[in-house]
């Protein structure tokens, strides 16, 4: 048994510990918390934009902890989930894995580079395993994806544009603020830089567009630069849209024999070469059952004690170096070089 301590209990450590109930040979023995509130199991506060509404939780024998380095000498925790704010994922996971702990932390897996460096450098040296929970290719879509292109189900992966564009969040005020979450090219796109880092590896240069508010950039369209070779990968991702236009994220993928085409409620289609389509029988997108996936993929990494490359740190860490260039290209107007990050 999987034992682990969920640190921060927002909406998406909410999440995690809905999703932990249907974990196999896991569960959460222990919660951190600031809030007296949430302690005695009151999360009436985590509201975000999908999921059940939040209420009262039964917190029955799970252990409750208000300071999380107390949380951290727990010897009958082995992984620690990391679901306070990106600015404070350094401290937090570096403390855990110096306490000898495996590290779960929530994307983005820091603010800066130099920040997620340092994490990685702790667990060389600990010797555990500092996973972040990218949680986009859990998404049946997503996965299909993943797995046709690393497969070459149907040959090489040509090109594609990926979108994510929502409406600027009234539930949540940080995702605008650069200095707390990166701001929407950060803390939203980096779910795209991540996907196209795990699909097609990291480019040579990027060359983005976009608008700028404050310190902060709020929607880009993005040339992912490979060079001879391709493959030809774009992105347009975001808080531009109306209130009353949902979310919408989904791709158009060109391999050498299908395309792949999937965008908010449309299934994901597959448009084969001889001129017929396929609408491919998926697992269950519950974004619980989703989110499940995630931390079942972290469990057996620590069962395994090997990192999952699918919840790579390095990968994590390069898809935020990808989302600050294209935020730089934005504002010089001019491609820029992910070589020196």
């Amino acid at each position: 048994m999987i034992r682990i301590g969920i640190v921060g209990i927002g909406f998406m450590g909410r999440i995690h510990f809905l999703a932990s109930q249907r974990l196999r040979e896991a569960r959460v023995t222990a919660i951190c918390s600031r809030d007296p509130k949430k302690l005695a199991g009151d999360w009436s506060s985590t509201r975000g934009n999908f999921g059940p509404p939040p209420g009262l939780v039964d917190l029955t024998g799970v252990k409750r902890y208000s300071d999380y380095q107390e949380m951290l000498r727990d010897s009958e925790i082995d992984l620690i989930d990391v679901c306070n704010p990106t600015v404070h994922h350094e401290a937090t996971a570096i403390a855990a894995l110096k306490a000898g702990k495996h590290v779960l932390v929530e994307k983005a897996i820091a603010l800066n580079p130099a920040s997620a460096d340092r994490m990685l450098a702790a667990a060389r040296s600990s010797g555990r395993l500092l996973m972040v929970a990218h949680v986009l290719p859990f998404f049946p879509e997503f996965r299909y994806v993943y797995d046709a292109v690393r497969e070459q189900r149907f040959g090489r992966l040509l090109g594609g544009h990926f979108k994510r564009v929502i409406s600027k969040p009234d539930w949540s005020a940080e995702i605008a603020d650069a200095a707390a979450t990166g701001g929407p090219a950060v803390d939203l796109h980096i779910h795209d830089t991540h996907f196209i880092g795990l699909v097609a590896g990291i480019p040579a240069q990027v060359f983005s567009q976009g608008l700028i508010e404050g310190d902060a950039v709020t929607y880009l369209t993005t040339q992912y630069l490979y060079g001879d070779g391709g493959p030809a990968l774009s992105c347009s991702s975001g808080a531009i849209a109306m209130k009353a236009r949902p979310f919408v994220h989904g791709f158009e993928i060109y391999l050498e024999r299908a395309t792949l085409v999937h965008e908010g409620a449309m299934p994901l289609t597959v448009f084969h070469a001889d001129g017929t389509t396929e609408t491919p029988s998926l697992g269950s997108s519950d974004p619980i059952d989703v989110f499940a996936a995630e931390l079942q993929t972290a469990v057996e990494g620590v069962r395994g004690g090997v990192e999952p490359a699918i919840l790579s740190g390095q990968l994590a860490r390069d898809a935020l170096v990808m989302c600050l260039k294209e935020c730089d290209s934005v504002r010089r107007g001019q491609a820029v070089s992910l070589r020196d990050g």
